[in-house]
């Protein structure tokens, strides 16, 4: 088991969050859980997982901010974040991208579509690492 996918889950509502690691740990993901963005930033540097999966709306720092800031560190840059917000405007797609996430999905989060797309995000950051 030592070979799982590590993924980091920033969350602050527990409804939520305990549904997803539950799903994804169920599906052999390693999750770990973050409350915040600061707490996401502090679990991201110490455990440098496989891929982020970041809420947007966040109390302390915001999931925007957040990966800003994880994207602005070398050594953090190249984990996939894959952003979740329950706003489903056009140009929250967009802010995210620009705040540094790979991937945008929306809340309520559709699990099977949630999973393929961190599933290609982890298989873009396997093939973009040198060997």
């Amino acid at each position: 088991m030592g070979d799982a996918v590590r993924v980091l889950l920033v969350e602050d509502n527990e409804m939520n969050r305990d549904m997803l690691a539950r799903r994804l740990t169920r599906k052999g993901y390693a999750v770990s859980v973050a409350l915040d963005g600061a707490q996401g930033l502090a679990m991201a540097a110490e455990l440098e997982p496989d891929a982020i999966l970041m809420d947007m709306s966040l109390p302390v720092l915001d999931g925007w901010e957040a990966s800003r800031r994880l994207k602005a560190d070398p050594a953090l840059r190249r984990i996939p974040i894959l952003a979740l917000t329950a706003h489903a405007m056009s140009d929250d797609r967009t802010k995210a991208l620009d705040a540094g996430c790979d991937e945008y999905d929306t809340k309520p989060v559709e699990f099977s579509r949630l999973l393929e797309k961190l599933e290609t995000l982890l298989q873009k950051r396997t093939i973009g690492e040198p060997a």
